[in-house]
């Protein structure tokens, strides 16, 4: 049988039953051994309802099993690849069971797994979404919650064995072993759990939370990385403190741990009271992360220990509701990282990575609900549209409700439902305490595809009168598309003198509806309308502004967002052929930059702005012809640049390199220096003794990055010595040499055959996630590289390697290619053979599910 044909199995959220058993309380026992490791479980269980006992399980040699102290013979039980099903089980069981597993081999870093090798050989776990089933059989499953305790031995070389909870016994064993018992007072789901087995150092410091419990913080990294830890231990306990002043929510046990991993296939992983990170979201340090890389590790660090209320103690019923903790969160860290910067370039950057990646997921073949109904590997469904547009309703939420019906829709949720596996109903129900239009926010969770928002308006007698009408495409195989409740946040500006006339919020509930702002002295000019200021709903936005009319938006709006959208809204006409204004933006640049580059720096350097080429190709249902995208984009690029080359210059030599500090003002200062220099450079001008005077006096690696990266895009004379001279000088840090794959991968200098070379280097280790990402990731933000011969054969081969070792990163990188049907027809042709190509070569259900979804019915 040929992999094309192979079905696996789909489930449905409609099909949900309550578990059979629950399971009061486990007792692990793990042991690490030099090639394998074993694992016994004593499980507490009890009937909830009707049906048999079954435990999943995969990857398990099952050494041992019992039910209230009877062991079974080989007929009182089955096993099959996924469960073993315990028949005539009684009411009440206690099962205890042995595995013996191998995780010295186990490079799909799910379950428990090797991670690293000699002096920072570790082992780690990842449970979510169903890794626990390769660590023991158990009904893994998010709605059993259970009581953990944990006993971990291992060698003495190993000296940190750490599990979840709180510390409570540990001593020797002999045979140079030792061991630690834990114990999790909390109740929770099996994805939660987590075991650590390591030599690491660790770095301590106490936090006492709002309720008087002094906390315990300790972060676990290698000793030579012990002393990057600083940034996260600040994010951390900046992070307890927010999330008890925003939502009163503060930590409830004794110790909160953090450990960092070099192999790890997500950002990082949220179990209760055990953390483990992959070190490019806990290790920070000036000399060797950029501001961009330190304040992600920031917002990380927030969204891990946000997820101790949204989504530990309210977790998800089902995998169906995985929105319900992640969007929920992803809303949380956002507003916590806003509240440690510009506000207006947090929504930027927030908004930019939603229509890059999750409008371009809506467009396409891989479109799902925020709530999906089926998923055949749930592993495929931790997506942009489940964390990002998730997070979006949730802010819709918040922005109608307003900040204190939104608190106290929030007490409501968590009062409701601490410690309990819920749905999106019951989130919607108990946010809807204060406004009952909260409701109708369901279909928002339903519903796939991204809403058009059209819109403009007429001068009436004494006020202005604005119609709105909102369409979405019908996605295959769900109901035609209905009308959902769009929140529209509005201001009304004078035309000439820039005062704000009017502001409201406007909820668009209709397919179509016109919204009256009377009573306005608009002294005979035509008004500035601006809408849906701070992103105010997750749509396209096509509404009825003329190129003077943003202009004017960038000079009268308080709210950076939409200073920003104008910018971007003239930027699109003028790449799609709609405008040829281009004098009116850079004209409006030239005044406005030389006062905010001093006022907020960073939304200065946001201006500058030009969509991306995936970004651009979302516009694209065919004929999608990337190189005529990319020569367009270069060409005004180079407008722009040229434009105002006369003060690019002056603005970079107005901003010299000072000594590092860490403040949004100074990130700020770095970023637009580096926009600055890639802006002149653009124009032709000569800045190579600046870019290399950048380089060798930097204050830290912003500055010095972004001056190679700079060297290597517009290959200035001797960038290569700078490239290697930059690998020598850090060639022992994984996380600084990640980045050196990544400038070099991505720059357009570097064409498909470098980037063969770099994947064939030795330092290229194909089962770190992270080094892994920076190549393959770099290839598919280069559209006219990746949708070549050479890219697809040098990608797919590359998808058809890991798919062997890490499935998991297989199709996410898989997913990059799900708008190939877009493409002019001999490189659509072209694509879709070296696809069917793969679908043989292929055989985890990840990497198929994806695959089969993105060749069905197109031609």
């Amino acid at each position: 049988m040929t992999n094309s044909t192979k079905e696996p199995q789909k489930i449905y959220l409609k099909d949900y039953t309550p578990p059979t058993y629950r399971v009061d309380d486990i007792y692990l026992d793990i042991r690490i051994f030099d090639d394998h490791a074993t694992v016994s479980g004593v499980l507490n269980m009890k009937r909830e309802h009707d049906g048999a006992l079954v435990l999943f399980g995969r990857e398990l040699e099952l050494l041992g099993i019992s039910v209230n102290d009877k062991a079974l013979t080989a007929d009182e039980y089955s096993l099959d690849g996924e469960s073993l099903t315990i028949h005539q089980a009684p009411d009440t069981a206690k099962v205890a069971i042995e595995v013996k597993i191998t995780p010295q081999t186990n490079t799909a870093l799910e379950g428990l797994y090797q991670s690293g090798a000699g002096d920072e050989l570790m082992f780690v776990t990842q449970c979510e979404p169903e890794g626990f089933r390769k660590i023991i059989f158990f009904p893994d499953r998010p709605d059993v919650l259970t009581e953990y305790t944990t006993r971990v031995e291992a060698d003495k070389r190993f000296s940190v064995l750490l599990a979840n909870g709180n510390l409570i016994q540990q001593g020797d064993v002999g045979d140079d072993r030792h061991f630690a018992i834990w114990h999790d007072p909390t109740k929770k789901p099996s994805y939660l759990f987590a075991c650590v087995v390591a030599d690491l150092a660790v770095t301590s410091d106490h936090y006492t939370t709002s309720e008087g419990r002094d906390v315990l913080l300790e972060i676990y990294a290698s000793p030579a990385d012990i002393d990057k830890c600083h940034v996260a231990m600040t994010a951390l306990k900046d992070a307890m403190a927010w999330d008890e002043e925003r939502y009163g929510r503060a930590y409830d046990l004794d110790r909160y741990m953090i450990v960092a991993t070099g192999q790890f296939n997500m950002g990082a992983m949220e179990n209760k009271g055990l953390n483990i990170f992959n070190t490019s979201c806990v290790l920070s340090s000036p000399k060797t992360t950029t501001d961009e890389r330190s304040f992600h590790v920031k917002a990380v660090i927030a969204h891990e220990y946000f997820h101790n209320w949204t989504g530990n103690r309210v977790t998800c019923r089902d995998w169906f509701q995985l929105c319900l903790k992640e969007g929920f969160t992803v809303f949380r860290d956002q507003s916590f990282s806003a509240s440690h910067r510009s506000p207006a370039v947090q929504r930027i950057d927030d908004v930019s990575f939603l229509k890059a990646h999750q409008f371009k997921e809506d467009a396409g073949v891989l479109a799902h609900p925020v709530r999906p109904d089926s998923f055949v590997e749930i592993n495929n469904f931790y997506t942009v549209t489940i964390y990002e547009k998730g997070a979006e309703i949730v802010r819709m939420i918040a922005t109608l409700l307003g900040q204190d019906k939104f608190r106290q829709g929030t007490d409501e949720y968590f009062a409701r439902y601490d410690g309990q596996a819920v749905t999106i109903e019951d989130f919607l129900s108990a946010m809807s305490v204060g406004d009952k239009r909260v409701l109708d926010f369901l279909a928002w969770y339903t519903q796939p595809g991204t809403p058009v928002l059209s819109g403009g308006f007429e001068v009436v007698a004494d006020g202005v009168e604005l119609t709105f009408s909102q369409e979405t495409r019908h996605v295959a195989g769900f109901d035609e598309p209905k009308a959902l409740p769009i929140p529209i946040d509005v201001a009304i500006f004078h035309g000439e003198n820039g005062q704000l006339l009017a502001q409201d919020l406007l909820l668009l509930t209709e397919n179509s509806q016109s919204f009256s702002f009377d009573g306005l002295d608009l002294g005979g000019v035509r008004p500035v309308v601006s809408v849906l200021r701070n992103f105010s709903a997750p749509v396209k936005l096509v509404f009825d502004h003329t190129d003077e009319d943003l202009m004017k938006i960038v000079e009268f709006e308080n709210e950076g967002f939409n200073q920003w959208q104008a910018v971007q809204a003239l930027v699109g006409r003028l790449l799609f052929g709609k405008s040829d204004n281009i004098t009116l933006l850079t004209d409006t640049l030239k005044r406005i930059v030389p006062t905010l580059m001093h006022k907020d720096p960073m939304l200065s350097a946001r201006l500058f702005d030009v969509p991306s080429e995936s970004e651009l190709a979302v516009a694209y249902d065919e004929n999608y012809k990337p190189q005529e995208v990319k020569a367009t984009r270069t060409a005004l690029k180079e407008q722009i640049a040229h434009a105002l080359a006369d003060h690019v210059q002056a603005w970079y030599d107005a901003l010299p390199i000072v000594p590092y500090e860490d403040t949004p003002d100074a990130r700020g200062v770095r970023l637009l220096r580096n926009v600055l220099l890639n802006l002149a450079l653009t124009a032709k001008l000569d800045m190579t003794e600046r870019a290399q005077y950048q380089y060798a006096n930097a204050s830290c690696m912003s500055e010095q990055l972004g001056a190679l990266e700079a060297m290597i895009e517009f290959d200035l004379p001797n960038a290569d010595d700078y490239t290697t001279q930059f690998y020598e000088e850090y060639h022992d840090d994984d996380l600084v040499i990640d980045q050196w794959f990544s400038v070099q991968a991505g720059a357009d200098s570097r064409d498909v055959a470098f980037i063969k070379t770099l994947m064939e280097r030795t330092d290229y280790d194909w089962q770190t996630p992270n080094r892994v990402r920076t190549t393959l990731g770099a290839l598919a933000n280069k559209p006219t590289q990746l949708w070549t011969k050479d890219g697809i054969l040098l990608y797919l081969s590359a998808l058809a390697r890991l798919d062997v070792i890490n499935p998991v990163l297989a199709s996410r990188a898989l997913s990059a290619l799900a708008r190939w049907y877009t493409l002019a027809d001999d490189d659509k042709e072209m694509v879709k053979t070296e696809l069917v190509a793969l679908q043989q070569k292929v055989s985890s259900k990840n990497v198929l599910e994806f695959l089969n979804n993105m060749l069905e019915g197109r031609a």
